[in-house]
């Protein structure tokens, strides 16, 4: 049963810029606002094996991708090849396996390490996120992402929760600063 958008899991992954934890957990709400985000499948259903992105092509049946197929998986909806071409720049673990048949761990706290580490990348983007986050530029930010996911309300297939973002990315950063401080005062 799907999460409310003020209901958005906590992210595995410890430690880290609290302003980007906040935009992971707002993308989740769009993108993979599921009890069991890390583990749910474009269209629904799940998959168990961690060891590797799952690689499963699910038909969309909704336009404007009608009769293609997705392998979105895990909490920030990671493409295949997505998954591993950013993967290959920001997993901590490396791979595993031979030559060309080299895979990275898909287990919750590397999808979330992965991420967090791509969108802190100024480089990968052209901006500082964390920056443009820190001065309060939300909607410029997620239009930014909305070629990545496109379900961020600037994209093309902006969905119920997507005009409700930038104040569900207010409510998760009072979230994440608070537990940050709670963290540094222990």
């Amino acid at each position: 049963m799907p999460l409310s958008a003020s209901q958005t899991r906590p992210l595995v992954m410890e430690g880290g810029n609290s302003y980007i934890r906040a935009l992971m957990r707002t993308i989740t709400v769009s993108e993979a606002n599921d009890p069991q985000p890390y583990a749910i499948l474009y269209g629904g259903k799940y998959f168990q094996d961690f060891t590797r992105h799952p690689q499963r092509c699910v038909p969309i049946v909704t336009p404007p991708n009608l009769g293609n197929c997705s392998t979105a998986a895990g909490r920030y909806q990671f493409l295949d090849i997505t998954w591993a071409e950013k993967a290959a720049r920001y997993h901590p673990q490396g791979k595993t396996g031979f030559l060309w048949w080299k895979t990275y761990s898909f287990a919750p706290e590397y999808q979330d390490t992965v991420v967090h580490a791509w969108l802190s990348d100024p480089n990968a983007w052209g901006v500082d996120i964390p920056k443009l986050l820190r001065q309060g530029k939300i909607h410029e930010v997620l239009r930014l992402l909305s070629g990545t996911w496109t379900s961020l309300g600037y994209g093309i297939e902006t969905n119920s929760a997507s005009k409700h973002l930038p104040s569900i990315y207010q409510k998760v950063l009072q979230e994440e600063l608070a537990h940050s401080q709670q963290a540094r005062s222990r």
